[in-house]
Formats: structure tokens, sequence, C-alpha cells
């Protein structure tokens, strides 16, 4: 369905809902343009659990698995429009399987195996972050007054990489405030 020469996924009377599996960043025109006339909600899987099923073989778990915190590295692209009232956000933590073939030309021509597919196994939770604020539930708890990135990523369950993402995110929000730097990186204070 076709809305201000955009392709939506479901539209409802008072609600479009947008599907979106890869990159937030090739939305950032979409969502610029029909925030400002709709709601919506905007539905992000994230497989928390692989299953790796290739022709003639057993299907296996992948050892790749992603987690809430996998939201940031999509948020980083339109940070400033989860603060916008009429955008709310839906992350579903999946279990999927991943059919695969072999495929010579895959990885640098060395051969190897291609992704063809992605069935949906089960629902595992569902987070809704209806403003941007929700997004601060995800911080651990015991930061000290004034922390680094490392110091989120010793805190919390996820890695130094996702605890740049989220400083860059919160900072761009306007939830941390830089306050120094040092050999260990940025300083930063909850604002809020």
């Amino acid at each position: 369905m076709r809305l201000d020469g955009f392709v939506i996924d479901i539209r409802r009377p008072d609600l479009l809902i947008e599907i979106q599996t890869s990159s937030f960043g090739a939305m950032g025109k979409k969502l610029d343009r029909l925030l400002e006339e709709h709601e919506i909600l905007l539905v992000h899987p994230i497989a928390v659990e692989s299953y790796l099923t290739r022709p003639s073989a057993k299907a296996r778990r992948s050892p790749k698995r992603g987690s809430i915190y996998s939201l940031f590295n999509e948020l980083v692209s339109i940070p400033t429009l989860l603060d916008h009232p009429n955008l709310t956000l839906d992350i579903v933590l999946v279990s999927v399987d991943k059919m695969q073939v072999h495929d010579p030309k895959a990885r640098r021509g060395r051969g190897g195996w291609r992704t063809t597919d992605r069935v949906l196994r089960e629902i595992l939770e569902r987070h809704r972050f209806r403003t941007a604020t929700d997004l601060l539930e995800l911080l651990p708890d015991n930061l000290p007054p004034v922390f680094t990135t490392a110091d989120m990523a010793e805190a919390g369950t996820f890695d130094r990489d996702t605890a740049r993402q989220i400083a860059y995110c919160f900072r761009a929000l306007g939830f941390f405030d830089e306050v120094g730097r040092t050999k260990a990186g940025y300083n930063y204070r909850l604002s809020i």
C-alpha cells in the first residue's frame, strides 16, 4: 500500500505499521515525512537465536546471537527521531531458522554458505518503547555519577562498541552530558 509516495507495510485508520528487518537508516526520509501527520509503530525483530539449516544436514545453532542491545546498532542512524511523539518502537526478540545453500562465490571466492531465507521459529520477548526516555530502562543500574563507555560495558551485559552506540544515541537525545575526556575516553553524566 502506498502513502505520500512511500510503501507502507500495514495501514490502519489511525496507525501505520512498519516492519523493518534491516537498516533504520534506509527509513529516514520515510519517517521524516510521515511522522508529521501519522502515528507509526516501527517493529524491529532481532534474532537472539539462529539455527542454520543446510541441505542434507541437521539444523545447528549459530554461534552469533543478538540481544535487546543490538537495537542500538540501528538507532545510531536515527537517534533524534526516537523523541518524536508519533513514533513507537517495538523490539521483538525472536528465534529463527536460516536456510543456507552452498555458494562457491561466497566469502571472496573460497566458497561458503549463503543465507537464502529466514523463517520465524518463535517469538521470545517483546519490548515496547513509546518514548525515547523508555530506552533509559536499558541502562545498567549501578553506573557511577560520572562514567565512560568502558564503565557502561562493565556494568551491563554488552560490549564496549555497544556502549559507544548507546552513548551516541543518548547524547543526541540529551540524556547524557559530556563532562570531560581522559585517556579512557569521554566522561558522561546522566542529564535527566
